[in-house]
């Protein structure tokens, strides 16, 4: 039996899989403007082992384990820019080194590696819904997420958000309702590799922030 440390309950329980026979991971994967180090290589080698657990107990195909790669950054645009490439070169070149050192730790490659640029228009879609149902809005060619619009908002971390944002030493932008709330969406900037790298939306050329890349593939992966 695979037992399995629930974050909400602080516990460990026991794995029980909605469908044993359709058992979906979703695993945040890397940025790629740069070589990884142990810490990106973390949770690669901690998925991977989970993935052959469950593989192990449930079936060769009971897994559908998808890891994204995030290739829309303002990291990848600094690297660009510093070398006076264009952000393909970077997001391929460290794709490549990405998979080429998971692979000497023994790391089995993921059955679906989403890239971000390739969901941006299921992200802008999820950002309208949000907007709809009261849950951002948006600020100065910016699209954020209302933090008080969700009560439950911090359950899992349990960790008091007025504490939080007393001991913060980062200035708040003013076009923020709230400090709490953050980008779902961002303007393009200046620089001709920034407007390279950025999309149209219905708030003008951007691109989305780093929080809603991974529920859209999610979505698209259930």
């Amino acid at each position: 039996m695979i037992r399995l440390y629930d974050t909400m309950t602080r516990e460990k329980r026991p794995f029980e899989p909605l469908n044993p026979q359709r058992i979906n991971m979703y695993v945040c994967g890397p940025t790629v403007y740069g070589r990884a180090h142990i810490g990106n290589a973390r949770p690669a080698v901690v998925f991977d082992t989970l993935a052959r657990l469950i593989r192990h107990d449930f079936g060769a195909k009971s897994l559908v384990y998808a890891r994204n790669v995030t290739d829309v950054d303002d990291k990848i645009i600094a690297a660009a820019e510093k070398e006076g490439v264009g952000y393909r070169v970077i997001t391929e070149r460290y794709y490549r080194h990405y998979m080429e050192d998971m692979g000497a730790l023994n790391v089995l490659p993921p059955d679906f590696e989403p890239r971000a640029t390739a969901f941006v228009p299921r992200m802008i879609s999820m950002i309208e819904r949000l907007i709809d149902l009261g849950h951002a809005y948006e600020a100065e060619g910016h699209v954020l997420f209302s933090v008080p619009s969700d009560p439950s908002y911090g359950a899992l971390s349990r960790r008091d958000r007025d504490a939080i944002l007393a001991g913060a030493r980062v200035e708040v932008a003013p076009y923020k309702r709230d400090p709490a709330d953050f980008v779902l969406w961002k303007p393009a900037g200046q620089s001709a590799e920034s407007v390279a790298l950025s999309f149209d939306s219905p708030w003008g050329l951007g691109r989305p922030g780093w929080h809603i890349e991974c529920s859209a593939m999610i979505e698209a992966f259930g």
